[in-house]
């Protein structure tokens, strides 16, 4: 597994990483997804990611790695927790993090990321956003000086407000979800090259949209209850299902391969439920980035929709999968 270091951090990472929410035992079961990490661990990924609004996921992980002894980066956030969380609160935000090193089994949390600091009506974070200040600041330093955790990150699902956090020159990594990928380019524009300003480790999460990639739905885009899949969308759709006839790949493989194809990105996290997956994912990541021919005809369908249309659901998978049940909720 090829690894590279993660911007300014000096860390190690492997280009894929294990993204833990689907290990969370709304999704998985613990022997299940135990067998998943320990494959992809096998398989030289280095790095797994999760945070406290991912179920039980943490406290999951911290049980899966109370068996691992090799070296690994282990990534969470601060938000969503305890409740009702209060983003503004310096003695919740500390009880947020000391719980995530309680479930983790650790003294230490190799990097700790801001949870939607960018998302508007999430978390009220900031009192300053023009300038970037707020009590997560000062409690993200003390425990630096503290030694519970190594490295900072914002870890955001919009394009121009974690672009302007990035350029704040305060953090050190940025996940970015949801915004780049085979049709989703936004990140593109403004996260990534930001954050690359500013010498910042990227990680790109949801190169599959949460589904909505992973899989074709050929026949469930043209469903009457799909009436809130726009037509440029589905006419994008139809065009990448062609194009993947054309060359004989699979839809997974050319997701997750065309976000390591930018060597922009440092790692690409994977949603693994199973050994299966797990093994999938770094068999695909092994390949290598797509040819140049083929990531200019991708460029082309994306360019199609260069912007996600206004209400166009962001859980779209889910909603493809069953499209009957959209009730215009998760706009």
């Amino acid at each position: 597994m090829e690894r590279v270091i993660l911007g300014g951090t000096g860390l190690e990472v492997s280009r894929i990483g294990f993204g833990g929410l689907f290990v969370a035992s709304f999704s998985a079961e613990l022997q299940e997804a135990k067998r998943a990490v320990q494959c992809a661990l096998d398989l030289g990924i280095n790095y797994i990611d999760t945070a406290p609004t991912y179920g039980n996921s943490e406290e999951v992980v911290g049980k899966i790695l109370a068996d691992v002894h090799q070296p690994l980066v282990l990534s969470t956030k601060i938000g969503g927790r305890p409740k009702p969380f209060y983003p503004q609160d310096p003695a919740c935000l500390r009880a947020s993090v000391e719980e995530s090193l309680r479930a983790f089994g650790r003294d230490c949390i190799d990097i700790l990321m801001v949870h939607e600091p960018d998302r508007p009506g999430q978390y009220d974070w900031w009192t300053d956003m023009v300038n970037v200040k707020g009590p997560v600041l000062e409690l993200l330093d003390d425990l630096k000086a503290e030694g519970k955790i190594r490295h900072t990150g914002l870890g955001g699902t919009t394009t121009t407000e974690l672009a302007h956090l990035c350029r704040s020159g305060k953090f050190e990594v940025v996940l970015t979800a949801f915004n780049y990928s085979l049709l989703y380019r936004e990140a593109a524009l403004e996260v990534i090259p930001a954050a690359k300003a500013a010498g910042m480790g990227i990680i790109v999460g949801s190169p599959l949209q949460q589904g909505a990639l992973a899989r074709r739905y050929d026949a469930e885009i043209d469903q009457p209850a799909a009436y809130w899949l726009s037509s440029m969308r589905r006419e994008q759709f139809k065009q990448l299902y062609a194009f993947l006839d054309e060359i004989g790949l699979e839809l997974p493989e050319l997701g997750i391969r065309f976000a390591l194809s930018n060597p922009d990105v440092h790692c690409v996290l994977m949603g693994a439920r199973s050994e299966a997956e797990a093994r999938q994912n770094a068999e695909v990541a092994a390949q290598g980035a797509l040819p140049a021919e083929v990531q200019e005809r991708l460029a082309e369908i994306a360019a199609m929709v260069p912007f996600r249309p206004f209400c166009e659901p962001i859980g779209i998978g889910r909603l493809l999968a069953q499209p009957h049940k959209y009730k215009g909720a998760g706009k």
